[in-house]
């Protein structure tokens, strides 16, 4: 059973959700142990040693990860292989209308 309040749960695991699976496990085992060495445990002072440890842990993304367009989609979609809808004015129609007396 864990003994860390969970505000500070809390904040590792909103932490950690950016991280791959596999870093999610490694980030946490060692946000456990900085926070053996972190002597009063308000936010204040657990942010700072626990945000420095997500960014070690932290993996970018790819420039093609980073960089997505619908070109590089590799199955057909209607948005690539339809063309494109062309503006026909104003097409609401209008229900009740005001005729001139």
């Amino acid at each position: 059973m864990s003994t860390i309040p969970d505000d500070v749960e809390q904040l590792i695991s909103r932490l950690a959700s950016p991280l791959s699976p596999p870093d999610r496990a490694a980030f946490r085992a060692a946000a456990e142990d900085a926070l053996t060495r972190v002597p009063c445990w308000g936010e204040g002072a657990v942010y700072p040693a626990v945000a420095s440890l997500q960014r070690a842990f932290f993996d970018p993304p790819t420039d093609g990860r980073a960089h997505w367009d619908i070109e590089q989609e590799l199955r057909p979609t209607k948005l690539k292989s339809a063309p494109p809808i062309e503006y026909g004015g104003d097409l609401r129609h209008v229900r009740y209308r005001k005729r001139a007396r």
